[in-house]
């Protein structure tokens, strides 16, 4: 890393490091954040790690805009990291990208006199809380970013507190002061509902992003008001929050940003034309599009459930199918369909999302998939894997009533039969009109938020101009 070339000339205006967590669905809200920045007048650069391929920088670098750095640093690994032993890996990843971020810093420092101006905040993913002592140390300020929804947060923190209680001896129903209604154990995020499932340093990352908030001056959520008005009211008890959300491209929302189409990153290469000509071609709200995202595995037998539902929905179907999971659909599945539906392995979502050809999105519920729909009016159908995602399928559908929730087995298993029905439910079924109206009533909503008075856009610049406050 050559950080002196980021800087050829000096800049006018304050500076700002932001840092996420070295996975896609953390790097493009936080990524979208920075754009919305630098158009406030910041000087942004983004620190990325080397667990991300050089060439997915160097993309970054080239498709967003001029007032946006990126630097690498080290973050223990080369490559693609070995998960198997948490433990290892997170220890690992703290320790390297302490150090690097030390050392970053310290340039700064050394060289404030060629660097103008020199960066005086670092806004951090809420994952890494460790990053705020070395921040500090270095005689700088740190604010996080919460890539999750205000609920899920909350739920962490009443969890972090010991604070998650159920009012009914013997009940599944959870009392969390910041919700009106009680949560069933299954709506909570699965590490905090079933924490021996998952390695105890994983769980501990998860809680202790609230170890040290009270040290911060700016907590900023991805999130839209509107969407989370009750947890929010009592998280801004506890912490300077702003939220800043929905982090996605401008050009499906408020359209202020000249250009910003995507987010500039994708681990996998999205087949677009493929895509987008194979969706012209069909009517109005007749397609089907499922994505399990970028992390969930499915077993054989479940992906051959998904693709009888399909089958037997006689709806057109969009169906994003990783290369890594190909081998599970069933025997010429992709040849047999090949006239009512297409199966591709990634795919520009936001385009697809938007196309009128749409109808549904059955998907994981992860938080950024829930807000593009949200964003873009999209009914819903959940299928939860893990993490947040039982939390995110409980909003969609008794908070937001955009769609259903599939129903499982005891181990979590969805017959076709269930995927059909859910289908049919939210594209024709008696509900399907109310659907379809709570998500262009929440589109509106959260486009406006990020509209010149929106709460999020009005919560950007507040920001912005504190730090070019020539008070400061």
């Amino acid at each position: 890393m050559d950080t002196h070339e980021t800087y050829e000339k000096p800049r006018k205006g304050a500076h700002v490091l932001v840092f996420p967590y070295p996975l896609q669905g953390h790097i493009n809200p936080m990524l979208q954040f920075s754009k919305r920045l630098a158009s406030k007048g910041l000087k942004i650069t983004i620190i990325t790690t080397t667990t991300i391929p050089n060439h997915i920088s160097s993309s970054q670098s080239q498709s967003n805009p001029s007032s946006l750095d990126f630097l690498r640093i080290f973050d223990g690994y080369e490559g693609e990291p070995d998960k198997r032993n948490f433990d290892e890996y997170i220890n690992l990843l703290k320790v390297s990208t302490s150090r690097s971020l030390h050392e970053l810093l310290e340039y700064y420092n050394q060289n404030k006199m060629d660097i103008y101006p020199g960066p005086n905040m670092v806004i951090y993913d809420s994952f890494m809380p460790w990053v705020l002592q070395v921040v500090k140390n270095c005689g700088f300020q740190g604010a996080p970013f919460f890539t999750q929804s205000c609920l899920v947060n909350s739920i962490y923190y009443y969890a972090y507190k010991g604070d998650l209680i159920s009012p009914f001896c013997g009940s599944d129903l959870v009392s969390l002061p910041s919700v009106g209604s009680l949560l069933r154990v299954h709506d909570l995020p699965t590490f905090v509902s079933y924490p021996t499932l998952y390695p105890e340093k994983l769980v501990k990352l998860l809680l202790d992003q609230f170890s040290n908030l009270e040290d911060v001056s700016f907590v900023f959520i991805n999130t839209v008001d509107v969407l989370e008005s009750k947890v929010l009211e009592c998280m801004a008890r506890l912490w300077p929050v702003k939220t800043i959300g929905p982090c996605i491209p401008s050009m499906y929302l408020d359209k202020c940003l000249q250009d910003d189409k995507d987010y500039g990153l994708s681990l996998l290469e999205p087949q677009i034309d493929v895509c987008i000509k194979w969706l012209n071609t069909r009517e109005t709200c007749s397609v089907v599009y499922v994505s399990m995202g970028s992390l969930a595995s499915l077993g054989s037998e479940q992906m051959k459930q998904i693709a009888n539902a399909l089958v037997k929905s006689k709806k057109y179907f969009l169906w994003v199918v990783r290369p890594s999971e190909e081998n599970k659909l069933p025997l010429n599945f992709k040849e047999n369909t090949s006239k009512r539906g297409l199966i591709v392995n990634w795919c520009p979502q936001l385009e697809v999302l938007s196309h009128i050809a749409l109808a549904c999105f059955v998907t994981h519920c992860g938080w950024n998939s829930i807000l593009e729909a949200i964003s873009l009016g999209v009914p819903i159908v959940g299928f939860p894997q893990w993490t947040d995602q039982p939390t995110n399928a409980k909003c969609i559908v008794e908070f937001w009533k955009i769609g259903v929730k599939v129903r499982v087995d005891e181990k979590g298993f969805l017959s076709s039969n269930e995927l059909e029905f859910c289908i049919r439910e939210v594209m024709e079924g008696e509900h399907a009109k109310e659907f379809k109206s709570n998500a262009n009533k929440w589109k509106l909503l959260t486009t406006h938020a990020m509209e010149q008075c929106g709460t999020s856009n009005r919560n950007i610049e507040e920001f912005a101009s504190t730090l070019l406050s020539p008070s400061l």
